[in-house]
């Protein structure tokens, strides 16, 4: 398996951040890591050699980005600067290192923009759903294990533009007839939303079930899979959904 690591200055950050490649072409899918993670949690949890089938076959490249999360969703500072620090963080994301992916991922393969996947366990699960709806125009899908898709948990009652922006319950209620995204969702490959009914699940089965119930109202059909009441807020659960889930949107390696 090719790894490559990358740090680069993001001027919408005005530091640097950093980046792992896992693969040398295939479909790309963008990696955000846990609550308060890194960049190469996802390696370090095994999941980089979990996937390595669908890797090594050139059918699967995986970009890991470096979260915020300390700045903006977990900083117990005032809230309005703590979104905006995540929105400037959005950006790096949609205008910086989407185009630096598909500009590494061309290298050895063919043009998959709009094709880029994102996916990610828990907090990462909420990014990944979170820009898939924001921007359908960049992104075709996602596989979101244990995510929170609220702002609720992190903001409490607390409400303004960039927070509504950012919690798909709230945006997603009143996502407006004819919106032009309806044909980009239409088009995705696979929208995934998984959670487990066990341990520290509660609040997170709790939203995948409120975000699936909006969706459908709205004619979207994400495939929801809830697991058994065994199935606990962790890794080896992880583990386990990781290649589940890239065998039904990939196939077999």
């Amino acid at each position: 398996m090719q790894v490559r690591y990358y740090k680069e200055y993001s001027h919408c950050l005005g530091r640097e951040m950093e980046f792992k490649v896992y693969g040398h072409t295939g479909r790309p899918i963008l990696i955000f890591p846990c609550q308060c993670g890194r960049f190469y949690d996802w390696e370090d949890r095994g999941m980089c050699d979990i996937a390595a089938p669908w890797i090594d076959a050139g059918k699967l490249q995986i970009i890991c980005a470096d979260s915020i999360d300390g700045e903006s969703w977990d900083n117990p500072g005032p809230c309005r600067p703590r979104i905006e620090q995540h929105e400037r963080w959005y950006h790096y994301i949609c205008d910086e290192l989407v185009p630096r992916i598909l500009e590494i991922n061309r290298e050895c393969g063919p043009d998959h923009t709009g094709r880029i996947l994102t996916g990610g366990a828990s907090m990462g699960a909420a990014h990944a759903v979170n820009f898939y709806l924001r921007r359908p125009d960049l992104f075709n899908g996602t596989i979101a294990l244990s995510g929170i898709y609220s702002s609720r948990m992190f903001f409490g009652n607390y409400m303004d533009d960039l927070v509504y922006a950012n919690s798909p319950c709230d945006y997603m209620r009143n996502f407006p007839a004819q919106h032009p995204y309806y044909e980009l969702f239409a088009k995705a490959d696979k929208f995934i939303m998984c959670c487990g009914q066990g341990a520290w699940e509660d609040e997170l089965l709790a939203s995948t079930r409120e975000l699936r119930d909006i969706l459908e109202s709205k004619g979207i059909h994400p495939i929801v899979d809830i697991w058994g009441t065994d199935v606990s807020h962790d890794w080896p659960w992880w583990q386990k959904q990781w290649p589940y889930f890239l065998d039904m949107t990939l196939g077999r390696p």
